[in-house]
């Protein structure tokens, strides 16, 4: 495999859960009516729609191919989102918590893609990594903030 070729992996598998997480995003902001959740929602939907982009033209630049669509495991976190909301007392509160909990995952998994010194990524795809995982920790403190207002 060539040194290209891992960091694309790398990007791609981010890349992939990023959509998983737009679509996740999307999900929610359809399942709440707190107009400032379904708001943090949405603005959380149109980061991910960028981190894509960002990710996508990244790999691109190492001649790779980028994903176009999420995971299957994304697939079945949605259902589970939906099947909480469904029953639910305080749906709000349920989707923040699932919100939060994803948050934290793709928190955890930038920080190892990070921590990972196998090879070097070049300056500009750490920043960018950099820059998105400090956009997921916010988020995370965020969705905690709504999380005990709604509760």
């Amino acid at each position: 495999m060539k040194y290209s070729e891992k960091i694309s992996n790398k990007l791609n598998d981010l890349l992939e859960k990023t959509y998983d997480a737009e679509n996740g995003y999307r999900l929610a902001k359809e399942k709440v009516e707190n107009a400032s959740v379904k708001k943090f929602l949405s603005d959380r939907e149109n980061e991910r729609r960028t981190f894509s982009g960002e990710l996508k033209t990244e790999i691109s630049k190492y001649g790779e191919l980028p994903k176009t669509e999420g995971s299957l495991t994304g697939n079945i976190h949605r259902t589970w989102m939906n099947v909480k909301a469904a029953v639910a007392s305080n749906k709000e509160e349920k989707i923040l918590e699932e919100v939060e909990r994803g948050e934290k995952a793709s928190l955890e998994e930038y920080n190892e893609i990070l921590r990972d010194r196998d090879f070097e990524f070049p300056p500009s795809t750490e920043n960018l990594l950099m820059k998105q995982r400090n956009a997921i920790y916010a988020s995370i403190n965020t969705a905690k903030g709504y999380e005990e207002i709604m509760s």
